[in-house]
């Protein structure tokens, strides 16, 4: 089974209202994707989704022509993308549905998993007033959820925990709470410098009171020994690794014991290959394994899989803050939203993603198509 073609697509949809993203000081009021399609030449389609894939245009005849099947050999040449070019992960995504479809089961089975439901935590995104979140987190509640993740980051550290405190007094303790510092990595404009390992410190005290679930980002993702310590001194678990790129730089924060929490994104870090692999090496070192999943459903879903897959997450992420970020925006391109029900994923048993793309929606959104035949 031969890749015949590849088409990669660009589309973007308006979001409306505006979504003020917690880590992005520019609103946003709109939302783009990029899907893939590998197209072989006895027919059958393979779909991924995240990257842009810029420069994939000079490495495109490294694929055409080669064994579908051949997911080892194709994610070697996109690591070698991503080293000289850019991030081409998509592809490998689109790769495993293929394959999964080939075989007639779920991605998660591809992978070598068994069990099809995965537990959320909801993600909230955007920097809300103390009543505004918590009559969110309590609608959260109501529909299941048993983990919510806030975002801190406000100009004072005072407004945040008065937020934090105003939620979990609303849900009485009977649900988790995650906190995302977003101190690993910034906006290209943002010139704001990280949080030191000595303000960390003070805030993970004080979370740790409150008997926060995790601490996220909380440090520069290059500050090993910084999480290293934290990991250390805190029962409270610490995460990270949203935006690690290289399996070198995995096998450094799980052989130093960094994090307790590891949460890469298939999307933008070495693809499901890479990432099963990963988070398999880090099972066995009694690290959980619960990646970062704020994109499209397709992102969400093929997260979900590899989660499935290697077993170990206490909560998967899934982005949902009413009224801007909301499953009919981040799901535009599926004929359904992914369905929650009591606060889990199920993933089901239908072949590759087992979540059908909207060909309508994709055509109506489209802004620019790039294909490459061989």
């Amino acid at each position: 089974m031969k890749i015949r073609k590849i088409t990669i697509t660009d589309h973007r949809i308006k979001v409306d209202p505006v979504f003020p993203a917690a880590w992005d000081s520019q609103p946003r009021d709109f939302f783009d994707a990029t899907v893939v399609a590998v197209e072989t030449d006895s027919g059958q389609v393979g779909y991924g989704s995240g990257d842009a894939m810029y420069g994939f245009e000079g490495y495109s005849h490294l694929f055409l022509g080669k064994d579908a099947l051949d997911i080892d050999r194709h994610y070697q040449v996109l690591e070698n993308i991503s080293f000289h070019a850019s991030r081409c992960w998509p592809l490998d995504l689109a790769l495993w549905d293929l394959k999964a479809v080939h075989e007639g089961v779920p991605v998660y089975q591809a992978l070598g998993g068994s069990q099809s439901k995965v537990p959320l935590y909801a993600s909230t995104g955007s920097h809300k007033s103390p009543e505004e979140t918590s009559l969110m987190c309590q609608e959260f509640e109501k529909q299941g959820f048993q983990a919510i993740k806030l975002r801190f980051g406000r100009s004072q550290i005072e407004a945040d925990f008065e937020v934090l405190d105003a939620a979990m007094e609303a849900t009485g303790g009977r649900v988790e709470y995650m906190v995302d510092c977003n101190q690993g990595w910034r906006m290209p404009w943002d010139t704001q410098k990280p949080w030191t390992l000595k303000k960390a410190r003070t805030v993970a005290e004080a979370l740790e009171e409150r008997g926060v679930l995790w601490m996220e980002e909380p440090l520069h993702r290059g500050d090993y020994e910084g999480m290293a310590a934290l990991c250390r001194e805190r029962e409270m678990w610490i995460a990270g690794a949203e935006m690690t790129r290289d399996a070198h730089e995995f096998d450094q924060l799980i052989r130093e014991e960094c994090l307790d929490v590891l949460q890469p994104d298939v999307v933008v870090s070495l693809g499901m290959t890479g990432l099963y692999r990963i988070g398999n090496l880090a099972k066995r070192k009694g690290i959980r394994f619960s990646p970062h999943t704020w994109g499209n459903g397709l992102g969400v879903l093929a997260n979900a899989h590899v989660a499935a897959a290697v077993g170990t997450a206490p909560f998967l992420e899934y982005p949902l803050d009413p009224p801007a970020w909301v499953p009919s925006v981040r799901d535009f391109f599926f004929e359904s939203s992914l369905l929650v029900s009591d606060g889990h994923l199920d993933l089901g048993t239908s072949p590759g993603w087992g979540q059908n793309l909207d060909t309508a929606v994709l055509k109506e959104t489209e802004t620019n198509r790039r294909v490459f035949q061989g």
